[in-house]
């Protein structure tokens, strides 16, 4: 039933223009749609993320996964629009500049202007 639906992930935003901002100018992400509901952006490969604005809210967990074809080139563009990858050192995940491998997979993580955790991946 669901299997052929479309998936958009929902994120909550404290400060919506900082966090447009954020999301297309550090991301590099297009705006589809906006309204006072929030900002529906192009994730690219005919996926959308909405971001909405919302009381204080953090999770403590990756929100939202963005696939890429070369995820060390992704992550040199995106540092040179000042965004900062995460180091972790925890059991089955040590980072080294920011990268962590497990199996044939690559991925970094990152937060956004609210707090939220985003990541990064690609097949090696």
């Amino acid at each position: 039933m669901l299997g052929l639906s479309g998936v958009m992930p929902t994120i909550p935003v404290v400060d919506a223009d900082r966090a447009k901002k954020f999301y297309t100018e550090a991301l590099g992400l297009s705006i589809i749609e906006e309204s006072e509901g929030g900002v529906v952006l192009d994730g690219g490969g005919g996926t959308r993320l909405l971001i909405y604005p919302r009381g204080a809210t953090k999770a403590d967990h990756t929100v939202v996964s963005f696939e890429v074809d070369n995820l060390e080139a992704t992550m040199a563009d995106l540092r040179t629009r000042g965004v900062t990858f995460d180091e972790y050192d925890i059991p089955g995940h040590k980072t080294e500049n920011g990268m962590t491998i497990f199996g044939d997979r690559r991925a970094s993580w990152f937060s956004d202007t609210e707090g939220n955790i985003l990541a990064l991946g690609d097949m090696l």
